[in-house]
């Protein structure tokens, strides 16, 4: 299956988790560090997985996996009503 591409932003976590839980890897365009980097974000069944520049993230639970992709801004900010 093709990795999904995504600028930061772009797409809301509930989106970027969808797209994981369906096998997809999400590539992140992030500007981060002073210049633009991508971010592999994947599942393989039973783990999250967050691979930056500098370092492999692991969540267990699919609730850890939005607060860190909320967290990094690579989803769209949730709108507060």
């Amino acid at each position: 299956m093709e990795p999904l591409r995504i600028e930061a932003g772009e797409l809301s976590a509930e989106e970027i988790l969808t797209a994981l839980r369906e096998g997809r890897r999400v590539i992140v365009t992030t500007e981060m560090l002073g210049g633009s980097h991508t971010v592999t974000l994947r599942h393989d069944g039973s783990t999250y997985y967050c691979d930056t520049p500098t370092t492999l993230h692991k969540h267990t639970e699919e609730e850890e996996m939005r607060t860190c992709i909320d967290r990094m801004g690579y989803a769209k900010p949730v709108e507060v009503e």
